[in-house]
């Protein structure tokens, strides 16, 4: 798998664009000053380093190398520190328990099979009343050229999100609908996706 992300981010700009998700600039409103911010699957580092601007602690985990190394020249264009990164595959890496204050997952589409279980296993890291925020396309965007995976299987619906995450989260946000999407050459145009915002519960 990181071969394949290799590849995609080998050409010099940047696939998703350099600026934050939309769902997460809506809800980042909603973290304490200098959280700690989890993001599994960055890519080329487009939402930690926006967060590391807002002034977040993050920690952007990707299989990719060559991603990660282009979200830490991003972090050096907006004149910041490096940040914090990890190369891991998430069908098997564990988080340290309690070690974040939110984890984002932007359209970090896993296979079925293991999807559930890494989701619940992310989730572990986030501390009581901390934010678990996902937004990942949805089964009906098949098929449009605005972007994500040709794989029913990797796109979850919002129930699936549901049952991910419960009896670890109460959900503040679930919603399924289109959105348009301008995020660098990768995700153009009307689109149909999955939003779902969540927050930690006593386990």
């Amino acid at each position: 798998m990181s071969s394949f992300w290799d590849q995609r981010f080998a050409a010099p700009q940047y696939k998703y664009g350099t600026e934050p998700n939309a769902f997460l600039r809506e809800q980042a409103h909603r973290l304490s000053p200098a959280s700690r911010v989890l993001l599994p699957g960055d890519g080329e580092g487009r939402n930690s380093v926006w967060l590391a601007q807002q002034g977040h602690q993050v920690l952007a985990v990707d299989s990719s190398a060559v991603g990660l190394a282009k979200a830490q020249a991003l972090a050096r264009q907006r004149g910041l520190a490096p940040i914090a990164t990890l190369q891991a595959d998430l069908a098997d890496w564990a988080p340290e328990p309690d070690s974040a204050d939110a984890l984002v997952l932007v359209f970090v589409h896993l296979p079925g099979a293991w999807r559930a279980a890494a989701h619940r296993r992310l989730a572990q890291a986030v501390v009581t009343g901390g934010w678990l925020l996902v937004e990942s396309f949805h089964p009906q965007q098949l098929g449009r050229p605005s972007g994500g995976p040709q794989d029913v299987d990797m796109l979850p619906t919002l129930d699936q999100l549901r049952a991910d995450f419960a009896g670890l989260a109460d959900e503040w946000v679930g919603w399924e609908g289109e959105v348009v999407l301008d995020e660098g050459p990768g995700h153009q145009g009307p689109a149909l996706v999955s939003r779902w915002l969540g927050r930690r519960r006593t386990t």
